[in-house]
């Protein structure tokens, strides 16, 4: 098993969308509760430090090997696709520099139901994080997948797929990145201790 630490920067802002949980009270209006919760959208740490789930990056990485459709040298029509979905894992989910409580917020008129072309729309404020940079370690228990492999894969992710809220694979733009670097390395006790 092997270990990616990839140094990730962004080439597009990035938003979320979590779920928010907070019930709306009786006598707010739904202007008053969007304006109230919508930091909720945001995935924050304990002490209000926004991160980005380790599965959007192990997402993004499978969704990119299903677009590509990379044929496996010597394997027929095989391609890469199952390797990443059950071969890759993050553990750990970047921490961001920045508070989940100086996050920017984005309003946009958007479908209530959050299905294109449904017709109601309302307002919604989404958290928008304009410029960011993670480290983000990948295990790669599949020895199919190479360090040439892995590379391009993630490359292609950050440039077509993305993450988040309105990323490419969404119809989006948001959540583009780059890859600065790879330290590519045996896992040893690592993953152990990542869960």
């Amino acid at each position: 098993m092997k270990t990616a630490t990839c140094q990730i920067r962004s080439l597009s802002p990035y938003s979320q969308s979590k779920f928010i949980q907070s019930e709306r009270d009786d006598k707010e209006s739904a202007g008053d509760f969007e304006k109230r919760c919508w930091r909720e959208r945001c995935h924050g740490t304990v002490d209000g430090q926004v991160f980005i789930p380790p599965m959007a990056f192990k997402n993004c990485i499978a969704e990119a090997a299903r677009y590509l459709s990379v044929k496996i040298p010597g394997k027929r029509n095989n391609t890469y696709t199952k390797h990443f979905e059950a071969g890759v894992l993050v553990m750990n989910g970047p921490v961001l520099n920045l508070k989940v409580d100086d996050v920017e917020g984005e309003w946009l008129f958007v479908n209530a139901d959050g299905k294109r072309g449904s017709g109601t729309r309302v307002m919604r404020c989404y958290p928008v994080i304009r410029e960011w940079k993670a480290e983000v370690v990948f295990f790669v228990l599949d020895e199919t997948v190479t360090e040439d492999v892995f590379r391009y894969h993630l490359e292609n992710a950050g440039s077509f797929i993305g993450i988040g809220r309105f990323r490419p694979r969404n119809n989006g733009y948001y959540g583009r990145f780059q890859v600065e670097s790879i330290t590519w390395s045996e896992a040893g006790a690592s993953m152990s201790q990542a869960a």
